[in-house]
């Protein structure tokens, strides 16, 4: 992730991603300073009201269920990539998510 973040950064592309992912990834204490450094260069978006009603939606209609997945495809655009440890729980809301705007 390092290596893809500077990579990020040197194209002035600026990572994206919410606050309910943070909340999976932080455990707090000294070992997270990497983490903590690494969200320097990252846009954290609040998980509100409507992202999290898109995201409530979203699941539903691809056949998952789990809305912090889906508010992190919301986030994204057409084109943008997604890294996860969880592509197949990605896939469905992904698709759902282009066949919606297209």
């Amino acid at each position: 992730m390092r290596v893809r973040l500077k990579a990020a950064k040197s194209r002035g592309d600026v990572p994206a991603t919410h606050a309910g992912i943070l909340g999976q990834a932080w455990r707090g204490g000294p070992r997270q300073a990497g983490l903590a450094q690494a969200l320097a260069g990252i846009d954290v978006r609040a998980l509100g009201e409507d992202l999290g009603r898109a995201a409530g939606e979203f699941p539903g209609t691809a056949g998952q269920s789990d809305v912090i997945d889906a508010a992190v495809v919301l986030i994204g655009h057409d084109g943008d990539d997604i890294i996860t440890s969880d592509p197949e729980d990605l896939r469905p809301v992904a698709a759902q998510a282009r066949a919606t705007s297209s």
